[in-house]
């Protein structure tokens, strides 16, 4: 068991102040009470002495004894015991099996001559019931057998109040109010002398060795127990503490808290009552008397007087935890708190968990560190300033004095073990992530973040840019320079910009991507600018790097303009002509911006609508004029150009009709005739150029796509006509107008189909046009019966509603008012409401809810 120095023995009466030259006399019994030593001998002698304590700087306490008088108790027995009373200016002298009352100061017996006989041992109650202050409750074990006596002892007389009768005969005696703890005969017992009521402890052998009962505070008591056991018991019979292993032959014991301290024949041995372990080993030979007095431990041999000066707690917990004995000097600094003041004892014992917390930290006992900086309060830059060039060149810290450890840095921590070094700099990182949001960074937010974008830098930590892309309180200054020598320069744009620094930011991204500088963070860095200009606020900004961004690729490069955000576009930064102009030296971005323009954001302006067009067409022009110009690519266009011109009706049909003018695009010239309305013109140029029927099909679809029905059955007629007017001898054609038909039945007048069609064409070859029509004719004259019937009933219902309201009459008056306006009727005119309600006809005109009803009236 590691020591611990928790007290100092120190000389208090050296033996020839007592006894001269005298050697039989012996020291039997001691009492100190403040400064006042009282010493009874085994002559019958009484000594009082007066103390005085010398502190030393460097060290423990010097005490100094004064004779003040001694006195003869008259008889020839030792003295057994003293106990004082101060608060009667009485010292109780146990001699020959009689406790007399003296004055503390004179030594004189009391006038009276009051004393108590037949006390073979005694113990004054510390925490008494009577709740007089000018009277001492005492306890006696009586020479009497198996009895115990209480007495209250005044300044000149004495009271016995109550007798109580044991099982056995009892040794020894503590008392605490109405309870006793007594050590009988084989057991310890405690005993309430107000109700009567026993409860055993547990059993105890007397002749192996004396008992030991001792109150050590409120309603708790030490034993001696068995098997060197020093046993803690309350007056409910329980135990709330651990018991402390002491020798077996033990003969004395007392508390200081919050230590128990135990004299055996050559050792007195100090224990903690907080986590039971012996802490310290004094040599002290032939000592027979340990007591402890309101914090003063007394241990005396038969010749001489020794005080335990114990070491101030701080001095104790620092040795402790200069041994690096952690658990040990945290236990002691809990267990202080009860002989602290509060405010003083939270100081020390935060010092005291900040300084634990720096040891276990240099044993890379990390998770033990953390727990012991949190509960310590630490101010996180104790940590920082342990690892060199964390800390902003700004920041005014300088570190706790005295200090909290013995290193300079963490090259002296680590000893240069670069493996060691890397986990501390882990912990920092981890530790300084969850503290900067806590009230722990509160004040210092800036050398918490500065240091953590330094660390995560230095380490290529991936949480560096969630750094930066969240609020944080990095320093410019230091935190550039840092980034810029780990080359870290895509962060440090991060940087730039959360310092609205947006221009400078951009630039050095732009240096990335052109290879000035290298870093390889972001692999898609080129589009990220481009995400960046898309969203920033800073108009001349975007037009400073638009050529930039469009020279490094114009599909993406245009989404500068074409993807900024809908709020922004309302507010018109960005005006469409402008940007028109800008991108004419792009021709793709060109078309993808107008696209922007006309698809997605569906503007309503010939002129983009026609410029977009007509770059569609040249595109497709280009393709079909180059060998390799026929493949996907062209279709893909000539798709969108088509796509265009059915779509829009805001180009200009004339100036596209006349671009395309000997293109050899007769789908595209089929749409925009059909766009001035000229459908037959669009139609024979499908059927008899283009022989593309089913296009012939879809453009009366797509042009009578939101027209009324009539539209739509014309331009079928039309196809029609087309198709029959080659004559039978046109086989395709007839095929066509056949399929037409028979596909299309619902679109066509059938009466009129009919009168059209060739003698020649069978039943069976329209059969499925005429099927389709029939049902289409008797669906309709179905569903205008239906439509009759149910407009029938309606009107039934209203009939029978009205006649029944005509049958009830209605009694009108001139003292009759008008429930809207509040006037009387003038002529016999009136609207009535379903709930009898009377109105002017006028009143009624302009209301058409009943007055006194939410639901809209009916007018009768």
């Amino acid at each position: 068991m590691m020591n611990i120095k928790a007290f100092t023995l120190v000389s208090a009466v050296e033996r020839e102040l007592l006894m001269g030259d005298k050697e039989r006399i012996n020291i039997e019994c001691v009492e100190c009470c403040g400064r006042d030593l009282y010493v009874g001998t085994n002559d019958c002698f009484v000594y009082h002495f007066l103390l005085e304590e010398r502190p030393v700087p460097a060290g423990p306490a010097t005490f100094t004894a004064t004779k003040q008088l001694h006195r003869h108790l008259g008889f020839k027995k030792p003295v057994n015991e003293l106990r004082a009373a101060s608060a009667l200016n009485r010292l109780l002298v146990l001699c020959d099996n009689s406790i007399s009352l003296v004055n503390m100061l004179n030594l004189e017996p009391v006038p009276s001559g009051a004393r108590i006989k037949g006390a073979a041992t005694f113990a004054l109650n510390e925490n008494p019931v009577s709740g007089d202050p000018f009277c001492v409750e005492v306890c006696i074990i009586s020479v009497k057998r198996r009895t115990i006596q209480m007495f209250l002892v005044y300044e000149d007389r004495v009271q016995i109040v109550k007798e109580v009768s044991t099982s056995e005969q009892p040794l020894a005696v503590a008392v605490d109010g109405h309870f006793l703890c007594l050590a009988l005969t084989t057991q310890y017992i405690i005993h309430n002398y107000s109700t009567g009521v026993s409860q055993d402890l547990f059993p105890y052998c007397s002749e192996e060795r004396p008992p030991i009962v001792k109150r050590i505070g409120r309603q708790e008591f030490l034993l001696a127990g068995p098997g060197g056991l020093g046993m803690f018991a309350t007056v409910a019979g329980i135990s709330q503490r651990a018991p402390v292993h002491w020798s077996e032959n033990v003969i004395g014991a007392a508390v200081s808290f919050p230590y128990v301290i135990a004299l055996d024949d050559e050792f007195i041995t100090v224990h903690s009552m907080l986590d039971q372990q012996q802490k310290q080993t004094l040599p002290f030979k032939e000592g027979h008397i340990l007591q402890d007095f309101e914090g003063r431990v007394i241990v005396a041999t038969s010749k001489g007087v020794y005080i335990l000066v114990p070491l101030p707690l701080e001095k104790q917990i620092q040795d402790l935890l200069a041994s690096r004995r952690v658990e040990e000097a945290l236990v002691l600094a809990k267990g202080a708190r009860r002989n602290i003041p509060k405010e003083k004892f939270q100081v020390m014992y935060r010092r005291i968990l900040q300084q634990a917390g720096f040891i276990q930290f240099a044993q890379l006992q990390f998770l033990e560190a953390k727990e012991l900086f949190r509960s310590g309060q630490l101010d996180v830059r104790e940590l920082i300033s342990l690892y060199p060039f964390l800390l902003p060149t700004s920041s005014s810290f300088t570190r706790s004095h005295p200090p909290l450890h013995e290193y300079a840095d963490l090259n002296q921590l680590t000893q240069g073990d670069q493996e060691k070094m890397a986990k501390c700099k882990r912990f920092l990182m981890s530790y300084l992530n969850e503290v900067r949001s806590t009230e722990v960074a509160n004040g210092y937010k800036e050398d918490i973040d500065t240091a953590l974008l330094k660390l995560y830098a230095e380490a290529d930590h991936d949480s560096l840019l969630d750094l930066l892309v969240t609020e944080n309180f990095c320093l410019l200054t230091d935190s550039a320079a840092w980034l810029e020598k780990h080359k870290k320069y895509f962060a440090l744009g991060l940087l730039y910009h959360y310092n609205n620094q947006d221009a400078a930011a951009v630039q050095l991204w732009v240096n990335i991507v052109n290879g000035d500088v290298q870093d390889s963070t972001r692999s898609d860095l080129y589009e990220y600018i481009v995400d960046f200009l898309t969203y920033c606020l800073d108009e001349e900004l975007v037009w400073a790097y638009a050529d930039w961004v469009l020279q490094k690729s114009e599909e993406v490069g245009v989404q500068v303009f074409t993807k900024r955000p809908l709020e922004e576009q309302q507010k018109n930064s960005f005006n469409p002509d402008d940007i028109i102009n800008c991108l004419k030296k792009y021709p793709k971005a060109l078309v993808k911006y107008l696209e922007h323009l006309v698809i997605d954001k569906r503007l309503q302006k010939e002129e983009y609508h026609t410029h977009l067009a007509v770059l569609y067409l040249e595109e497709v022009l280009q393709q079909r004029a180059s060998t390799s110009g026929k493949g996907a690519e062209a279709t893909e266009t000539q798709a969108k150009l088509r796509r265009l011109l059915q779509k829009s009706d805001l180009y200009r049909v004339h100036f596209l009709l006349e671009r395309l003018r000997g293109a050899g695009l007769p789908m595209e010239s089929a749409i925009l005739h059909g766009k001035l309305g000229e459908h037959e013109k669009a139609l024979h140029i499908l059927v008899h150029e283009l022989r593309d029927f089913a296009a012939a099909e879809d453009y009366c679809l797509w042009c009578s796509e939101g027209r009324e029905p009539p539209h739509r059955q014309h331009l079928f007629h039309t196809l029609l006509a087309i198709y029959l007017r080659a004559g039978p001898a046109a086989h395709e054609l007839a095929v066509a107008a056949v399929d037409l038909l028979n596909h299309h039945a619902t679109e066509f007048d059938a009466a009129q189909v009919l009168q059209m069609l060739p003698d020649t064409w069978s039943v069976q070859l329209l059969c499925p046009f005429l099927m389709g029509a029939m049902r289409d004719s008797v669906h309709a004259r179905r569903t205008m019966q239906v439509a009759l019937g149910l407009a029938r009933s309606e009107n039934l219902i209203y009939t029978y509603d009205k006649m029944k309201l005509k049958g009830s009459s209605v009694r009108l008056s001139d003292k009759k008012l008008c429930q809207i306006c509040q006037n009387p009727f003038c002529e016999p005119v009136f609207v009535r409401y379903p709930n009898g309600g009377l109105v002017h006809t006028h009143c009624a005109a302009s209301r058409h809810t009943n007055p006194s009803s939410s639901s809209p009236g009916t007018r009768t």
